[in-house]
């Protein structure tokens, strides 16, 4: 196997087959995630505090991505145009956006920029979904109540567990990337145990084979409470960053797998 065929086989096949994540193109993308991570990071500190607010503010942002994501799926674009729109490639997209509007948020006025900044995600957010919902015909109507609904019982559990047994991890930044991944574990139990989906993830896959879906919720569970253990012990602004990247990488496709099923495309 040549170079040619070796990108092809592990990184093109996989976006333009729509064949879900490989061991060697997983390996790659967690590589490139924690390089732009830490590099984000560092720009980001010299400039505001990394906080609550920051983490408000791109929640809409987290919430436009995960749409458009939905608006490919549904077929709305054609390659080679779609192909920006998977992932991963939509996470370069979404942070072409959000950065300039990030940064152009800090000029504008620095004690607020969070509130400019997640309007302006709220807006793009806003119309992605109503472009969904005009054009769309909602099959299945239960999926992103269900999904929302048992990630707010599994996070409210953890409110009372944490406030009784590990004082540390009781905060908003924790209860908010656990519900996260409880709605991406959610979504995932329903949408491969009803209605025929199938996992992309390498490991998730190789779980699911193994147990059935339902061990999502149980395996997300247990890894987030044992992250969120470690991470509360520091208290630096590191550890809200990685906190807000675990959001994004829960809630982001959480909601676009609970938004597609909805729509059933």
């Amino acid at each position: 196997m040549d170079l040619w065929q070796f990108i092809k086989k592990y990184y093109i096949d996989s976006i333009v087959y729509k064949t879900g994540y490989n061991p060697v193109n997983t390996a790659t993308w967690a590589i490139i995630l924690i390089i732009a991570v830490y590099l984000l990071y560092k720009w980001l500190v010299k400039r505001i505090r990394i906080d609550e607010k920051f983490i408000y503010g791109n929640i809409p942002f987290i919430v436009f991505g995960a749409s458009v994501r939905v608006v490919e799926d549904a077929g709305f674009l054609k390659p080679p145009i779609s192909y920006l729109f998977m992932t991963p490639l939509i996470e370069f997209l979404v942070f072409a956006i959000a950065l300039p509007t990030l940064i152009l948020s800090i000029k504008l006025r620095k004690d607020r920029y969070w509130i400019h900044y997640g309007l302006a995600g709220a807006v793009l957010a806003i119309a992605t979904l109503v472009l969904l919902l005009v054009n769309l015909k909602i099959e299945n109507w239960f999926v992103l109540p269900t999904a929302l609904a048992m990630a707010s019982a599994f996070t409210l559990a953890y409110h009372f567990g944490t406030a009784k047994f590990a004082q540390h991890m009781h905060n908003k930044l924790s209860e908010i990337v656990f519900f996260a991944h409880m709605l991406d574990a959610s979504a995932t139990f329903l949408g491969i145990q009803f209605l025929g989906y199938w996992e992309l993830h390498v490991v998730p896959r190789l779980l699911i084979s193994n147990f059935g879906p339902w061990i999502m919720i149980p395996a997300k569970a247990i890894l987030f409470l044992v992250i969120l253990y470690i991470l509360d012990k520091e208290d630096d602004s590191l550890k809200n960053f990685i906190k807000f990247v675990l959001i994004v990488l829960g809630l982001g496709p959480g909601l676009r797998d609970a938004l597609r099923m909805t729509f059933g495309v």
